[in-house]
């Protein structure tokens, strides 16, 4: 007789026995609690062969998220496929920055570049619910991944197929917010942990890894309202390069945030505000 102890013991000659449970909880439809305390439960053939597969795969390197279809993200469960990046935690710091620019009650427009599985649009729609919410993505598979998880969560967000700003309509935002590709071509962690079964786009612009931080940085300005803000993630060696970029494109009180391991991960800034001397002097001409 096959019981749920035995199969977490093999498993675990494989994969991380925690990883084990999550996985056998998943393949019964069951959460690891229960798995506890039935423990000494025969199991049935076809669930055995179902959570052998999901070992075989995980054990292969493929992520846990893809294999349950679920990943948490800032107390929130999200849908995740291959189709999307998976929610990171150190991305939780970029939810947390853009809540303190725009205030509990305010009716900002803010602006998500790169939905994926639309983590960040989402969250701050259902901790904003005052705020208008736009995200785009490049991908139509990853905004179907968006689209569902707002429903399934209640969030008001218009989602566009977009390459960043290209198919946007004529507006302004008052705060945009941007985790892009950010891993140069090369980068061995491409090949590791896991991200090589995660969609390349969403990853890697195939150069320097800075191709849409300069994009975004320099065309931002003309999306931002006056002393609106942009805000997005970067690499762990892209904080200089992050700063001179927002510099150059003329933004003000420019700041840089370290995540939980003390790494400058976001960066931004403001977009100036024209005096109204200026203004009136530029009106006259």
């Amino acid at each position: 007789m096959t019981t749920i102890a035995r199969l977490l013991s093999e498993a675990g000659e494989q994969i991380p026995i925690r990883e084990a449970r999550l996985l056998l909880a998943h393949a019964l439809g069951r959460n690891t609690a229960w798995l506890e305390a039935h423990r000494d439960d025969a199991i049935v053939a076809e669930d055995a062969a179902r959570f052998a597969a999901l070992v075989e795969r995980r054990a292969a390197g493929e992520p846990i998220a893809y294999l349950t279809g679920w990943r948490e993200f800032y107390g929130r469960a999200f849908r995740v496929t291959p189709d999307v990046l998976i929610p990171r935690p150190e991305t939780e710091l970029l939810v947390d920055l853009a809540l303190q620019k725009v205030g509990a009650g305010k009716t900002a427009r803010i602006l998500d570049l790169g939905a994926g599985s639309g983590c960040l649009a989402i969250t701050l729609a259902l901790e904003r619910p005052a705020a208008q919410l736009c995200a785009v993505d490049v991908s139509a598979a990853a905004l179907s991944v968006a689209r569902e998880n707002a429903e399934r969560l209640g969030a008001r967000v218009e989602f566009i197929l977009s390459d960043w700003f290209a198919a946007l309509p004529p507006q302004t935002f008052d705060l945009i917010v941007a985790n892009p590709p950010y891993v140069a071509a090369g980068d061995p962690h491409l090949e590791r942990d896991g991200l090589r079964f995660e969609p390349a786009q969403a990853l890697t612009d195939g150069a320097d890894g800075l191709t849409a931080i300069r994009h975004i940085t320099q065309q931002a300005p003309h999306w931002l309202n006056e002393g609106g803000w942009l805000l997005f993630e970067h690499g762990w060696d892209q904080a200089d390069a992050a700063r001179a970029l927002l510099a150059a494109a003329g933004f003000e009180d420019i700041g840089q945030w370290p995540d939980l391991a003390g790494i400058l991960r976001v960066s931004g800034g403001r977009r100036a505000v024209r005096s109204n001397a200026l203004a009136a002097g530029r009106n006259s001409q």
